[in-house]
């Protein structure tokens, strides 16, 4: 999966479709497409899984909040969605239990919060474990970390998160269209787009290398996210639909909580609030401002707002201060509204996705949307490609871990050379599980490698668990184009380790010279010249 040799094969043919825009909803409808016999390309400006896709709060939920705007309907489709995920992927997608804390004045009664929850377990088909109450000493024993001082009580149920980070998560679609037969490249650019008889010409232009190329489909799909409005009128397609933006933003810091669960709350301003594990760190957040910018920034405003409200929250023995933060998430969220009424109450909008097409120009918008509900807009957008006239096969199994047997295999293999004994005091999981988890039937390789050479199980970047290894297969599979690519979305190093910490590491210059041969240092120069943009816009 070299990017030379998928650039290649942009260059030399005509597509079914081009799917412009690798977040989710792109990599989702290249991996269904592609399964189901189509000729696919996928192309993106930035890295696979970038911009909103990366910002995420790594949940697969049912979307408990909606059911008190009444959208019932909306939390039925998204509860069934959450369990097809964690059905499909056992490994990575997790239930885990939430204590949401009920404080006294809140707008509801803690007793209806806990009926709303039961509700919200019936609509998710009794999938989870069951809810509980908890008084106010329950709900500090259970979690001492919480401030239990103007709490009435508080409510524990279930729903779903992605164990690793929500980017992985996009690329394992990426990779999913690539093996079967669809050419994808990261940093490549779309221009300018215009019809040229039943065809689409999209003119594109590598970002690596400054290299122009031509790519012709029948079915132009527009999935750019919080950038589909501006494609639509490039491309000069008119939708019913259009977004409003809403920034969201994370702080990474130490970890806080010995259990892995989330702790909900609700923040000052009335919105929910979290406090999530992340490897081996902690996750707080989020925020929800109205901003007109798809790339924003992290502001002295948000992080106060955010540090206020865990120090408020929590039963901290020292307060969180800035030097606290390892690392920052910022994002939009992209919401779909439809028609010209006003947007004065986007507060209020769910994530619910729209989908449209322009028939008469052969064109597929997709608006909204969120992790939970992947795997309809995939549906979705087969069904409506199948309406201009191109033959899909029938493929059930285009998402979704390696079958049982394949995975009995691998497990049994990992018993037979001993691989778990081989992770080092630091794991906080067994070997096996994460390579499983990441890599699926990919990981039969790392084995392989392990066997040859077992210097292959050892860490390059000692504050990082990932190996050798997983390096080498990174760089062979995964189209690592920049070094962020690999930091920060097909791993979370940049997230859980420190700037100075990483720096110092010597390990991460080997590590470049794995993922870039001849081109590290530069490649590794770069990065560090980048990093005050990228933390000025997308941490």
């Amino acid at each position: 999966m070299r990017r030379d040799t998928q650039l290649e094969r942009l260059r030399s043919g005509a597509f079914d479709v081009c799917i412009v825009g690798a977040g989710i909803n792109g990599a989702v409808s290249a991996s269904v497409l592609a399964a189901r016999g189509l000729n696919v390309a996928l192309i993106d400006r930035g890295d696979f899984g970038g911009a909103t896709s990366s910002q995420s709060s790594n949940l697969a939920w049912g979307g408990i909040k909606y059911l008190e705007s009444g959208e019932a309907g909306l939390v039925w489709d998204l509860c069934g969605s959450r369990n097809n995920l964690n059905e499909s992927y056992p490994s990575t997608v997790r239930e885990i239990r939430f204590l949401a804390t009920v404080e006294r004045d809140f707008r509801k009664p803690a007793f209806v919060i806990y009926l709303g929850a039961l509700l919200y377990w019936a609509f998710g088909r009794f999938h989870t474990r069951p809810p509980a109450y908890l008084s106010r000493a329950a709900l500090k024993r259970r979690e001492p970390l919480i401030d239990v001082r103007d709490a009435v009580g508080g409510v524990e149920y279930s729903d779903c998160y992605l164990h690793d980070n929500d980017s992985r998560f996009v690329w394992n679609f990426v990779r999913n269209a690539l093996d079967r037969g669809a050419a994808a490249a990261n940093y490549v650019e779309a221009t300018a787009f215009r019809r040229e008889g039943n065809d689409w010409q999209i003119d594109a232009s590598d970002l690596e290398s400054g290299e122009s190329l031509a790519i012709r489909a029948r079915v132009l799909v527009n999935a750019c996210g919080p950038w589909v409005d501006d494609v639509n009128a490039e491309s000069d397609v008119t939708t019913e639909h259009r977004h409003v933006l809403s920034k969201g933003i994370h702080l990474v810091v130490d970890r806080m909580m010995n259990e892995r669960r989330i702790l909900a709350f609700f923040a000052s301003d009335g919105r929910l609030f979290f406090v999530m594990p992340m490897g081996p760190k902690t996750c707080i957040g989020t925020t929800d401002n109205r901003v007109d910018d798809p790339l924003p920034s992290v502001t002295e405003a948000d992080r106060d707002f955010v540090l206020a409200n865990a120090n408020e929250l929590l039963d901290l023995k020292v307060p969180l201060t800035r030097d606290d933060i390892i690392a920052e998430r910022c994002g939009v969220r992209p919401l779909a509204v439809s028609g010209g009424g006003s947007d004065a109450d986007w507060i209020s909008l769910s994530r619910k996705h729209a989908i449209e097409v322009d028939r008469n120009r052969a064109q597929i918008s997709i608006f909204g949307g969120k992790i939970t509900d992947c795997v309809n807009v995939g549906e979705e957008v087969a069904e409506l490609v199948a309406e201009f006239g191109l033959e899909l096969n029938d493929a059930d199994d285009w998402y979704g871990e390696p079958d049982a047997v394949t995975r009995a295999r691998f497990f049994a293999d990992a018993v037979a050379m001993n691989l778990d004994a081989m992770a080092d005091e630091r794991s906080m999981e067994k070997l096996s599980k994460r390579f499983w988890r990441r890599y699926g039937a990919d990981a039969f390789g790392m084995l392989d490698a392990i066997r040859r050479d077992p210097r292959m199980a050892e860490r390059l970047v000692d504050e990082a668990e990932y190996l050798r290894c997983e390096i080498e297969h990174t760089a062979e599979k995964e189209m690592i184009t920049r070094l962020d690519d690999f930091l920060r979305r097909r791993s979370k190093i940049s997230l859980v380790v420190r700037e100075n910490v990483l720096r110092d590491d010597p390990g991460l210059l080997e590590l470049c010279r794995v993922l870039f041969g001849d081109q590290a240092e530069a490649r590794l120069d770069a990065y560090w010249r980048e990093r005050p943009v990228q933390a000025a816009s997308n941490p």
